[in-house]
């Protein structure tokens, strides 16, 4: 299976404003990287700074602030990571769940999942 990229909406705080980008779908990322200069522009509040391991064992320290995503006509709150030029662009595991959204393996593109409830 090839790799997945989803087109997504980022909103502005307020919902007035939007930028769609396209983002490779990294289940092994648990959060959504988005370039800090469409962040900005949309108006994105930095919430904090964070530190990220990557897959090589390097230390970064990132921002980190929340906006709210769309994709496949799903839209939900989430919190984004400010990329900066040598970061990936992806969309994590944290905002697939919130969308409701997951890899379909039989397409390699996305799909709606169901809600499931265990009683």
């Amino acid at each position: 299976m090839g790799h997945t990229y989803a087109k997504v909406k980022i909103y502005s705080a307020d919902l007035s404003c939007l930028e769609e980008v396209e983002l490779l779908v990294d289940t092994g990322s648990m959060y959504t990287w988005i370039d800090q200069r469409v962040l900005e522009k949309l108006g994105v509040k930095v919430r904090r700074l964070w530190r990220f391991r990557t897959i090589d064992g390097r230390l970064l320290e990132r921002k980190i602030g929340d906006a709210t995503l769309e994709c496949l006509e799903e839209q939900a709150p989430t919190m984004v990571v400010f990329a900066e030029d040598e970061d990936g662009r992806v969309l994590g595991v944290h905002a697939l769940e919130g969308l409701r959204l997951e890899v379909d393996p039989s397409t390699g593109g996305l799909k709606k999942s169901e809600a499931s409830l265990a009683l």
